[in-house]
């Protein structure tokens, strides 16, 4: 049992490298590059330290005579001393030397675009990420909120802005972070090479609810992902039944039309996420909530319970009003 430890041990670290939010388990070509250059520098610095302290063993265990002269010196032995200093100089400033030149060409990688189908804005907000579908048709322009889809093995251009602070996008599992600044746009390009749900985060510290800020990237075939990008660019089909009409109802009455677009109704708010096909993302709140009708309900009637600070206000609702409003919102697919 006791040998078996390490191993054990070793297993459990190795598991974190696995997943929909790892950096290495890489499932694009920038997200491969980097995880190259990462296990690299792993094995190059690796070595370094296990030749160092194999060094510092080797003269710990050096003894001098206790008569010995300490201020005794040998012109054979500074000669080999300054022989092995020179060359560990010169093996450290090539290992740097070639560090460098990795990091540049997984750079090179990661910033170079191809010619893509797909270009999205992508807009970092305290705290959730608007997405636009841009396209030289504009009946073919739409937004979404939190979650992205994209074709598998089809490059992606994603360009990035700020409407508050800095934002930090990063999609671990498809390429590398890249910030997001007010009043500048930067670009970057993602690919999923086979189909999946891969997580991303904002990465750069941007106010109380910054852990809270997710996002999903869905890659799926081509075909999947045409039919969903045509069902994203209609309009909201009214309810047909009772209570989602009862919903629509309250939806359309309350101050929610203030700040949420639901397109199809009057509702044509643009500084909050759009709702017009909500109950079709996963999760509700940036990635905090599965998207479920009482967990629609609790962020309706309390959203600063669930993510305390966010901009939506509590809305005056009566007790008849919450579950309509929350299957309706459910029923927006």
């Amino acid at each position: 049992m006791k040998r078996a430890l390490p191993f054990l041990l070793l297993s459990l670290l190795l598991a974190g490298c696995q997943g929909w939010q790892s950096a290495l388990d890489a499932q694009g070509p920038s997200a491969q590059a980097l995880a190259e250059m990462f296990w690299i520098f792993v094995a190059v610095l690796g070595i370094v330290w296990v030749l160092t302290m194999a060094a510092l063993l080797l003269a710990l265990r050096r003894r001098r005579p206790a008569d010995a002269d300490p201020l005794a010196t040998d012109p054979g032995t500074e000669r080999r001393m300054t022989i092995t200093v020179s060359v560990a100089a010169a093996l450290t400033l090539v290992t740097v030397i070639s560090l460098t030149g990795l990091s540049y060409a997984a750079q090179k990688v990661l910033f170079s675009h191809k010619d893509g189908v797909l270009t999205l804005l992508v807009t970092g907000q305290q705290w959730w990420w608007k997405i636009t579908y841009e396209n030289e048709q504009p009946n073919l322009v739409f937004t979404t909120a939190n979650e992205i889809h994209i074709p598998v093995g089809e490059p992606v251009l994603v360009k990035l802005e700020s409407s508050d602070v800095i934002h930090s996008f990063w999609v671990p599992n498809l390429t590398g972070k890249m910030d997001a600044i007010p009043g500048r746009q930067n670009q970057l390009q993602i690919q999923a090479d086979r189909p999946g749900i891969y997580r991303a985060q904002c990465a750069e510290f941007c106010g109380l609810q910054h852990a809270h800020m997710g996002m999903l990237v869905v890659a799926e075939s081509k075909e999947d992902f045409e039919r969903w990008r045509n069902h994203q660019v209609t309009s909201a089909i009214p309810p047909n039944d009772p209570e989602r009409q009862r919903g629509m109802e309250v939806f359309l009455s309350k101050p929610c039309i203030m700040c949420h677009q639901v397109r199809g109704t009057d509702a044509g708010g643009k500084v909050a996420p759009d709702l017009t096909h909500v109950g079709s993302r996963r999760y509700i709140g940036a990635g905090t909530l599965e998207t479920t009708r009482g967990n629609i309900a609790a962020w309706i009637v309390d959203p600063h319970g669930v993510k305390p600070g966010v901009n939506m206000p509590m809305i005056q609702l009566a007790p008849d009003e919450v579950q309509p409003l929350a299957t309706y919102l459910e029923g927006l697919k």
